[in-house]
């Protein structure tokens, strides 16, 4: 059995453990509400885009436009990866690099060439292990509104290889935020462009569009697929914190146990060296007497 002093020593760096996970686990649930609250309010943006949307195609306008167009066979398919930067959030990373995996193998059995955007550090120390894939960008450290330069980039690259012939289709491999409790790793399509057919109102069919009905169009399109690869950066940072914070909860807890395992293995030392004691003391009276 370890040593009273041994014992302690384990208890004070396990305390020290716990007190990290635990100002991790508070840290995560406060940027989870924040990520949250921003998803929230992308959503009527997104829901007047599909408006707009669903109005021009009533009068034929994304028919003619090649972001829209179905091609026929899928020669090459560009992947946006989201991971994590820094990880200890559970079986996040493992989740929807499986995933992604699985689109590779998929492309690589259809002979379809396949290409990456990588957002996160796991998922670009990922792709940097698997031969054969071409990289068509490593993004790192966004901030959790990732609402600037580095998300246009992203945007600006996916509409290249789409209007070049590069690439076919685009899709985004991401963890979707349902609940508190679930959250599951996805594939969204963002090209070529698709959106929900809703219920027009009466403000956008009676609107007239400015300059015209093919500059909005080219406009909203772009931005509908702006803000789908927006959503699916918040949500996919949702997921991660709520999936860190849950994972330094269940440390925390494994922490405690451990102190109070540590604890009471201590306090059977102590009564021991006191039982010995004690007998070593009745042993030297006795040979006394």
């Amino acid at each position: 059995m370890p040593s009273t002093r041994a014992l302690k020593t384990r208890i004070r760096s396990v305390k020290s453990t716990k007190q990290i996970t635990k100002a991790m686990q508070l840290v995560a649930a406060s940027k989870m509400r924040k990520a949250q609250e921003a998803e929230k309010a992308s959503t009527p943006y997104t829901q007047m885009a599909n408006e707009i949307l669903t109005h021009l195609a009533n009068q034929g306008e994304t028919d003619r436009h090649p972001l829209y167009k179905v091609r026929e066979k899928t020669k090459g398919r560009l992947l946006i990866v989201i991971a994590t930067d820094k990880g200890l959030a559970g079986a996040y990373d493992a989740n929807v690099l499986k995933l992604y995996a699985k689109q590779l193998l998929d492309d690589q059995t259809a002979g379809v060439k396949s290409s990456t955007i990588t957002i996160g550090r796991r998922a670009s120390r990922f792709v940097s292990r698997v031969k054969g894939i071409e990289v068509a960008g490593v993004y790192q450290d966004l901030p959790d509104d990732p609402a600037g330069g580095q998300l246009r980039a992203i945007v600006e690259t996916a509409i290249e290889k789409f209007e070049s012939g590069e690439v076919d289709v685009v899709d985004v491999v991401f963890t979707q935020f349902i609940t508190s409790v679930n959250q599951q790793a996805t594939v969204q399509r963002i090209l070529p462009a698709g959106y929900e057919k809703t219920e027009v109102s009466d403000a956008v069919r009676t609107a007239e569009f400015e300059p015209s009905a093919e500059e909005v169009l080219e406009a909203v399109t772009y931005r509908l697929i702006e803000a789908q690869v927006y959503h699916a950066l918040l949500t996919a940072r949702a997921s991660e914190y709520i999936m860190r914070m849950l994972a330094m909860k269940n440390a925390t807890d494994n922490a405690n146990d451990l102190i109070d395992d540590l604890t009471l293995a201590m306090n059977k030392a102590r009564q021991g060296a006191i039982t010995q004691e004690l007998a070593e003391i009745s042993g030297g009276v006795e040979a006394m007497k």
